[in-house]
């Protein structure tokens, strides 16, 4: 009998041992939707970058590029590859060189290096490697901040129109010349996620009273896994919106926000419909 394997998702990403984020929520989100995640760490911290002071960091040095080459040798079929959080020259050099073994895999960008108007600490001299790497990817997937600044733009201090949003995401698309699909928007009572181009689209969801670190992850991972489906991009854009909309819903009022959303209940929203 012939094994079938489930797709392979290669995650190029950091691995963050406390709080959800990074690799410890794009991957359980990726098996459950049927994929397989291959983690390849471009950082080991002890906590995420989000609040919970300055992580111990672990140097994987050349882990990654060794990891890719052994991955290539072993004839190890990629079906997407999904970058994000490159805090160094050699994690933005790794993920240039998954793009580059595995050109037929669907490629995406989460820059992960800005939100909130300013750059992640350690994130500084990142925008022109990002921006570069851009050019590489199918799809790139930056906050507001993180678009105003690939874009050489002032990040806007109120809420923005639809309008306004659409001209940014085919700015944004043009400079970089491909596929983009900005998030975080500020809408008065909605956040918004948008894209302009052939599939232009404007998500909205109700703004909710708390902010969380991961959100990015979450919503990376599910659209990476929908558009694995074969689903549209709006539809798979749709669906990471609601799912991060959900999760941080049914976070409990008293939590911790440090630590991020409580996902992991909704999960099971997530798994393939089995065929009886």
């Amino acid at each position: 009998m012939k094994t079938i394997a489930p797709p392979v998702v290669l995650c190029v990403h950091d691995l963050a041992c406390l709080g959800r984020a990074g690799m410890g929520s794009v991957a359980p989100v990726l098996a459950t939707m049927g994929f397989e995640p291959l983690p390849v760490p471009t950082a080991v911290l002890s906590c995420h970058t989000g609040g919970l002071g300055e992580p111990v960091r672990m140097n994987v040095g050349d882990y990654a590029a060794r990891a890719l080459t052994s991955y290539k040798e072993l004839g190890l079929e990629v079906s997407c590859v999904l970058a994000s959080y490159l805090p160094d020259a050699a994690a933005r050099d790794a993920a240039a060189q998954a793009f580059s073994q595995w050109p037929a895999a669907l490629k995406l960008l989460d820059p992960a290096m800005a939100d909130n108007g300013k750059l992640y600490r350690g994130m500084e001299g990142a925008v022109e490697p990002v921006r570069e790497l851009a050019a590489r990817a199918d799809l790139v997937l930056p906050n507001l901040t993180e678009a105003c600044l690939l874009l050489d733009e002032p990040v806007p201090e109120g809420p923005v129109t639809p309008d306004w949003a659409f001209a940014l995401a085919e700015r944004l698309r043009e400079r970089l010349g491909t596929g983009a699909i900005v998030t975080g928007l500020p809408m008065g009572k909605n956040i918004g996620v948008c894209a302009a181009g052939r599939t232009a689209f404007l998500v909205q969801k109700p703004r909710l009273a708390r902010s969380f670190p991961g959100t990015g992850d979450l919503f990376a991972a599910v659209l990476a896994g929908s558009l694995m489906r074969g689903n549209a991009l709006s539809a798979a854009a749709d669906m990471a919106a609601e799912f991060v909309w959900q999760a941080i819903s049914h976070t409990a009022p008293t939590s911790d926000t440090r630590l991020g959303v409580w996902y992991e209940p909704l999960l099971a929203r997530l798994a393939p419909v089995r065929e009886e």
